[in-house]
């Protein structure tokens, strides 16, 4: 599966907010200083997703808070459901 994301660094805490256009925008705690923010997002996809980090990698974007996640073990379809849930629950 890849998932386009926009991410938001220095948020009070990691966190799905919703959607921007075709992007999942996730919130993290981390600061994007020295990487820390690309961790903290493969770190929580990899929670989120069940996976371990190594099937969690970001494909493009390291240096943009745009990026494109490949997560590996998981299908389009259960993907989709599961973001579908996540951001039914928030709402």
């Amino acid at each position: 599966m890849i998932l386009s994301v926009r991410v938001i660094p220095r948020s009070p805490k990691s966190a799905i907010s919703g959607r921007r256009g075709d992007a999942i925008v996730i919130r993290l705690a981390a600061p994007p200083v020295d990487g820390a923010a690309n961790d903290a997002l493969v770190d929580y996809l990899a929670r989120l997703f069940g996976r371990p980090k190594r099937d969690v990698r970001i494909v493009s974007g390291a240096k943009s808070r745009d990026k494109r996640v490949k997560i590996d073990g998981v299908s389009d379809a259960d993907g989709a459901v599961r973001l579908s849930t996540l951001l039914e629950d928030r709402g």
